[in-house]
C-alpha cells in the first residue's frame, strides 16, 4: 500500500474554528490576496475556497449576509449567476477543465459549512481526476498551492474583463 501525505489538512482538522461568517470577514478586509478574494462585483464576489475539493475551487457569494435564495434581490441574483459564469470562464482559461460541478448547499443538513451566508461552489473537473480519493481515503489531492492558483486566476480575470 502507498501513502499519500496531505499535511496541510491537519491545520483544518485540528485548528481552532473561526467564529462568525468567513465570507463577511474576508469581504470586510481590504487584503484580497491574503483572503483569496479574486473579484468584487457590485453585489457579489468571487473567492477561492481555502479547503478546496480540487485546484481552482471557487465560491461566489452575495456581499450581504443572506442564507437563502428567496432573500436575494433580482440584482443580487443576476450578479451572483453572472459571476458564476465569469468563474467558469476564468477557470477554462487557466486550468482547462473538461467540466464543472456547480452547486449550492442550502442548510446545514444539505452540507452547507456556512449556512447563514449563501454561496455557490464552482469546482473544475477533469477526465480521470482524483475524485475517488476523498471516498477511499478521506484525502484530497490538491496539486498546486492556493497562492499560485490565485495568481493565475487573477491574471486571467484581468485579461477577460479588460479585453
Amino acid at each position: 500500500m502507498k501513502n499519500l501525505f496531505a499535511p496541510w489538512r491537519i491545520k483544518f482538522i485540528t485548528g481552532k474554528k473561526e467564529k462568525g461568517c468567513i465570507f463577511c470577514k474576508k469581504l470586510n478586509s481590504k487584503n484580497d490576496k491574503k483572503n483569496l478574494v479574486l473579484f468584487r462585483g457590485r453585489t457579489s464576489f468571487i473567492i477561492l475556497n481555502l479547503y478546496p475539493y480540487s485546484n481552482g475551487h471557487l465560491m461566489v457569494a452575495p456581499k450581504k449576509h443572506k442564507g437563502n435564495l428567496s432573500e436575494l434581490t433580482d440584482e443580487e441574483m443576476l450578479e451572483l449567476f453572472k459571476l458564476t459564469e465569469l468563474s467558469t470562464k476564468i477557470l477554462k482559461k487557466v486550468s482547462k477543465p473538461q467540466g464543472f460541478n456547480i452547486g449550492i448547499n442550502l442548510g446545514k443538513v444539505a452540507g452547507a459549512g456556512f449556512p447563514g451566508h449563501l454561496h455557490i461552489h464552482v469546482v473544475p473537473r477533469w477526465l480521470g481526476d482524483v475524485n475517488f480519493m476523498p471516498v477511499c481515503s478521506e484525502t484530497k489531492v490538491i496539486c498546486e498551492s492556493l497562492e499560485e492558483t490565485y495568481k493565475k486566476l487573477k491574471k486571467a480575470l484581468k485579461m477577460i474583463t479588460e479585453g
